[in-house]
């Protein structure tokens, strides 16, 4: 099973689109019928539906950091600065993101995009406390995380 996403109504459609183009998984906040939810009731929606929530939006960083403090339990929350990271990446990332974890592996975590990377003619990719030898897109294999 991969990652559902759940996009807060200041992701550009675009995002969407291309995503969905890539056959993941994606419902929009303006889908669901939830455009105008305040943050924690969005996070909570995301939450109930078992969906990781993609936002540009820096309160809601804020809301899931205070629900980490709080220890209370979140489906996963997904970061990317309008201004510091193309739509080409967003789509790159989040279907890396996607593709390569389960639910669990979000629960109460926060990520940032774009994603690092390390260039050595294959990527390395770490999230969830795990490392995956990655090629295009294809989940190869774990590898022993770096020291």
């Amino acid at each position: 099973m991969s990652l559902k996403l759940y996009m807060d109504v200041n992701v550009r459609r675009a995002v969407t689109e291309g995503l969905r183009l890539r056959e993941i998984d994606v419902l929009t906040a303006q889908e669901d019928g939830t455009g105008r939810l305040a943050d924690p009731a969005l996070l909570d929606r995301s939450t109930a539906l078992g969906r990781v929530l993609f936002t540009q939006d820096e309160d809601l960083l804020r809301e899931a950091a205070e629900r980490q403090q709080r220890g209370e339990t979140f489906a996963g929350v997904v970061y990317a600065h309008q201004l510091k990271v193309t739509i080409g990446q967003c789509i790159r990332d989040l279907k890396l993101l996607a593709k390569v974890n389960e639910p669990e592996d979000c629960a109460n975590r926060v990520e940032y995009l774009p994603l690092g990377y390390i260039a050595t003619g294959w990527r390395m990719y770490t999230f969830a406390r795990r490392c995956w030898r990655i090629e295009g897109f294809l989940l190869l294999q774990p590898v022993q995380q770096p020291g």
